[in-house]
Protein backbone atom coordinates (compact mmCIF):
# COMPACT_ATOMS: atom_id res chain seq x y z
CA UNK A 1 0.00 0.00 0.00
CA UNK A 2 0.93 3.37 -1.05
CA UNK A 3 1.85 6.02 2.07
CA UNK A 4 0.92 9.12 1.63
CA UNK A 5 2.70 12.62 3.01
CA UNK A 6 1.45 15.58 2.98
CA UNK A 7 3.32 19.03 3.25
CA UNK A 8 2.54 22.94 2.30
CA UNK A 9 0.66 24.38 5.00
CA UNK A 10 1.39 27.05 6.78
CA UNK A 11 0.22 30.63 8.47
CA UNK A 12 -1.73 33.13 6.00
CA UNK A 13 -3.43 36.11 6.37
CA UNK A 14 -7.57 36.24 4.72
CA UNK A 15 -7.12 36.67 1.42
CA UNK A 16 -3.66 34.35 0.49
CA UNK A 17 -3.29 31.47 -0.68
CA UNK A 18 -1.47 28.25 -0.17
CA UNK A 19 -0.83 24.90 -2.46
CA UNK A 20 -0.65 22.07 -0.33
CA UNK A 21 0.97 18.58 -1.58
CA UNK A 22 0.17 14.93 -1.01
CA UNK A 23 3.23 12.22 -1.87
CA UNK A 24 2.54 9.42 -2.44
CA UNK A 25 5.38 6.43 -2.30
CA UNK A 26 4.36 4.88 -4.80
CA UNK A 27 2.49 5.01 -8.29
CA UNK A 28 -0.88 6.27 -8.32
CA UNK A 29 -1.41 5.89 -11.84
CA UNK A 30 -3.52 3.18 -10.89
CA UNK A 31 -5.73 4.74 -7.73
CA UNK A 32 -9.14 5.45 -9.08
CA UNK A 33 -9.81 8.39 -6.25
CA UNK A 34 -7.84 10.12 -4.13
CA UNK A 35 -8.99 13.31 -2.17
CA UNK A 36 -8.09 15.92 0.73
CA UNK A 37 -10.04 16.04 3.98
CA UNK A 38 -9.66 18.74 6.46
CA UNK A 39 -10.43 18.12 10.48
CA UNK A 40 -11.26 20.68 13.24
CA UNK A 41 -10.58 20.07 17.24
CA UNK A 42 -13.41 18.11 17.92
CA UNK A 43 -15.11 18.11 14.90
CA UNK A 44 -15.15 15.34 12.50
CA UNK A 45 -12.66 14.82 9.51
CA UNK A 46 -14.60 16.24 6.15
CA UNK A 47 -13.80 15.51 2.51
CA UNK A 48 -13.36 18.87 0.62
CA UNK A 49 -11.94 17.92 -2.54
CA UNK A 50 -11.20 14.62 -4.64
CA UNK A 51 -9.86 13.69 -8.81
CA UNK A 52 -10.33 10.64 -9.70
CA UNK A 53 -7.77 8.94 -12.25
CA UNK A 54 -9.71 10.37 -14.96
CA UNK A 55 -8.94 13.85 -13.36
CA UNK A 56 -12.86 14.44 -12.40
CA UNK A 57 -12.89 16.65 -9.69
CA UNK A 58 -15.65 17.20 -7.18
CA UNK A 59 -15.43 19.43 -3.88
CA UNK A 60 -17.52 20.35 -1.27
CA UNK A 61 -19.77 23.68 -1.09
CA UNK A 62 -17.53 25.39 1.50
CA UNK A 63 -14.35 25.32 -0.85
CA UNK A 64 -15.93 25.42 -4.44
CA UNK A 65 -15.04 27.89 -6.54
CA UNK A 66 -11.65 28.42 -4.11
CA UNK A 67 -10.23 25.70 -3.91
CA UNK A 68 -8.54 23.21 -6.86
CA UNK A 69 -7.68 19.84 -6.71
CA UNK A 70 -4.92 18.83 -9.13
CA UNK A 71 -3.11 15.09 -9.60
CA UNK A 72 0.53 14.91 -11.41
CA UNK A 73 0.72 10.80 -11.86
CA UNK A 74 4.36 11.70 -12.95
CA UNK A 75 5.42 12.45 -9.89
CA UNK A 76 2.49 10.47 -7.68
CA UNK A 77 1.13 13.43 -5.77
CA UNK A 78 -1.97 15.24 -5.60
CA UNK A 79 -2.30 19.00 -4.67
CA UNK A 80 -4.69 21.32 -3.39
CA UNK A 81 -4.56 24.76 -4.69
CA UNK A 82 -6.29 27.03 -2.02
CA UNK A 83 -7.16 30.58 -2.72
CA UNK A 84 -9.14 33.09 -0.82
CA UNK A 85 -8.78 31.54 2.06
CA UNK A 86 -10.74 32.41 5.05
CA UNK A 87 -10.24 31.81 9.19
CA UNK A 88 -13.10 29.05 8.61
CA UNK A 89 -10.56 26.99 6.24
CA UNK A 90 -8.31 26.79 9.50
CA UNK A 91 -7.77 23.01 10.35
CA UNK A 92 -5.52 20.09 9.48
CA UNK A 93 -5.38 19.09 6.12
CA UNK A 94 -5.07 14.84 4.89
CA UNK A 95 -4.74 13.41 1.55
CA UNK A 96 -6.40 9.87 1.60
CA UNK A 97 -7.14 7.28 -1.23
CA UNK A 98 -10.88 6.94 -1.66
CA UNK A 99 -13.25 4.11 -2.37
CA UNK A 100 -15.47 6.14 -4.93
CA UNK A 101 -15.28 9.38 -6.54
CA UNK A 102 -16.47 11.45 -3.06
CA UNK A 103 -15.90 7.83 -1.02
CA UNK A 104 -14.28 7.07 2.62
CA UNK A 105 -11.20 7.21 2.93
CA UNK A 106 -9.27 4.20 2.98
CA UNK A 107 -5.11 4.13 4.19
CA UNK A 108 -4.13 4.75 7.53
CA UNK A 109 -4.18 8.53 8.16
CA UNK A 110 -0.95 10.79 7.69
CA UNK A 111 -0.12 13.29 10.33
CA UNK A 112 -1.69 16.20 8.11
CA UNK A 113 -0.86 19.27 7.17
CA UNK A 114 -1.61 22.43 9.41
CA UNK A 115 -3.12 25.42 7.77
CA UNK A 116 -3.93 28.53 9.84
CA UNK A 117 -5.17 31.38 8.55
CA UNK A 118 -5.48 34.90 10.29
CA UNK A 119 -8.25 37.35 9.83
Amino acid sequence: QVQLVESGGGLVQAGGSLRLSCAASGSITSINAMGWYRQTPGKQRDLVASITSRGSTNYADSVKGRFTISRDNAKNTIYLQMNSLKSEDTAVYYCNVLTSPWGTAMRVWGQGTQVTVSS
